[in-house]
């Protein structure tokens, strides 16, 4: 069966959800019938259900949600996507999963960890109020939304409307302290857990606590959110795509203090492993760094890299040499290693990379974020390789994982398909539509309750 449920209320946040499991490399599937999901369940790491329950009664949505999860009769990571703005029936969607979940099972410990932050599209949650750029809920238009209008900023408030789960929160200090922190919060005892999150280092700092607590005593989360928790709970929860995970080379020439950060949470996110370059080397050894890379690989790192040490690097003959053990770097290690897709972050590196590689040029696909793309290499002896390059000044904290995701996505594409799946579309929007941003709609249906098969959505 599928690693991951999800289970969303409209068609745009479907998607949108199932683009963040894509991007890990996950095999990712949206339906509209329930019909479909044992066709796909089998085949897929993530299964995607939309039930189009947004605007149906608190009954109707119960009923659509409970059969939802009952049809996928799975024993994974459940999640419940809800709105960014809380729109819809949250509460009883959650009480129909919780019910389907448990039915039969009364020995797994079995919990919810509710945090719809979504950071990188303003929705944040502080003091258990729900805020939209910093605005709380009932301060803004959805509080005036014809279909759903939602009538209380603080989270544990919307759900305990149509929910009789024994809700707490935790507050932005106890998750600012850290997993250690939040683990102590996590073993309070009411079956929902409100957890503030200002920033994506906050979901993943929740995420990791929960999977602690899982390993210790084998609890059973299910997330209610609205894409980017769910995504990070899957990732510390250890998911991986089923079968050979694809792998990225990653090379950075880049030594700016943006640069190490990015770095950083490419280690801490992705698992990377880097092999560091001495830049006052006067004879760097390409071939025992790409043995070093083997290793890592060989020890099942799925992101590798050669990074240069963080030393400023102020002679030209120093930087050429750099650059051209990065460059022999990536040719023997792309042989070796047999990469699903390849980054670069720096101007020069990237130059120096592609000729190396003997690119004729560059296919591009989309921009990841500004300054950043991603596309394929065109001609040579490697076109087609999955490729991304970055300036080393450019972008947040995220950015190294933005890219790399965006290239493991971009392999999952090639993935076996079940029999008769639609070709596969590309996500891009706004936060309850596709957040990848590839500009490639993706299909859809019209209807109430969108009675059809639908995509591929990685």
């Amino acid at each position: 069966m599928a690693q991951i449920l999800v289970v969303a209320d409209d068609l745009t946040g479907s998607n949108a959800t199932g683009a963040l499991f894509a991007r890990q490399g996950l095999h990712t599937v949206t339906v509209s019938d329930l019909e479909q999901v044992p066709r796909y369940a089998d085949a897929v790491d993530v299964l995607v259900v939309n039930t189009g329950s947004r605007r149906f009664t608190q009954a109707e949505s119960y009923d659509a949600v409970h059969a939802a999860v009952t049809a996928a009769a799975g024993d994974g990571l459940v999640v419940k996507r809800v709105d960014t703005t809380l729109r819809g029936n949250p509460g009883r969607e959650l009480d129909a999963v919780v019910d389907a979940v448990t039915v039969g099972d009364a020995s797994t410990p079995v919990r919810v960890l509710a945090v719809p932050a979504f950071p990188d599209a303003g929705r944040t949650t502080v003091g258990g109020i729900h805020l939209v750029d910093g605005v709380p809920l009932t301060r803004t238009p959805v509080a005036q939304d014809l279909f759903n209008s939602v009538r209380h900023s603080r989270i544990t408030s919307v759900i305990g409307e149509q929910s009789a789960l024994t809700t707490a929160e935790v507050p932005l200090d106890v998750v600012e302290d850290g997993p250690d922190r939040v683990l102590e919060a996590l073993r309070q005892p009411a079956r929902v857990l409100v957890c503030d999150a200002t920033d994506n280092e906050h979901l993943r700092t929740v995420a990791a606590a929960a999977a602690r607590l899982t390993a210790e005593d084998g609890t059973r989360w299910i997330s209610l959110d609205s894409g980017p928790f769910g995504a990070a709970l899957a990732a510390e929860l250890g998911i991986r795509p089923a079968g050979a995970a694809p792998r990225v080379l990653a090379i950075v020439g880049s030594v700016t203090e943006a640069t190490n950060e990015q770095i950083a949470r490419t280690e801490k996110a992705l698992g990377a492993h880097y092999v560091l370059m001495d830049p006052d080397d006067p004879a760097p050894d390409p071939q025992r760094i790409v043995g070093e890379l083997q290793a890592a690989a060989d020890s099942g790192a799925g992101v590798l890299g050669v990074r240069v040490a963080p030393t400023a690097v102020r002679d030209p003959a120093a930087a050429e040499r750099i650059l051209r053990c990065l460059a022999e770097v990536a040719v023997h290690a792309v042989d070796a290693l047999n990469p699903g897709g390849l980054y670069t972050s720096g101007g020069d590196v990237a130059a120096a990379v592609t000729g190396a590689l003997g690119a004729e040029g560059f296919a591009i696909e989309a921009e990841v974020l500004p300054l950043a793309v991603a596309g394929h290499l065109a001609g040579g002896p490697h076109s087609g390789l999955p490729f991304a390059t970055k300036g080393g000044l450019i972008g947040g904290p995220d950015a190294a994982v933005a890219c790399l995701e965006r290239l493991r996505a971009m392999h999952t594409r090639g993935a076996p398909r079940a029999p008769g799946t639609p070709g596969r579309p590309g996500p891009s929007g706004d936060p309850d539509a596709d957040p990848d941003g590839s500009g490639t709609p993706h299909n859809s249906t019209s209807g109430s309750n969108h009675r059809r098969a639908e995509e591929v959505s990685s």
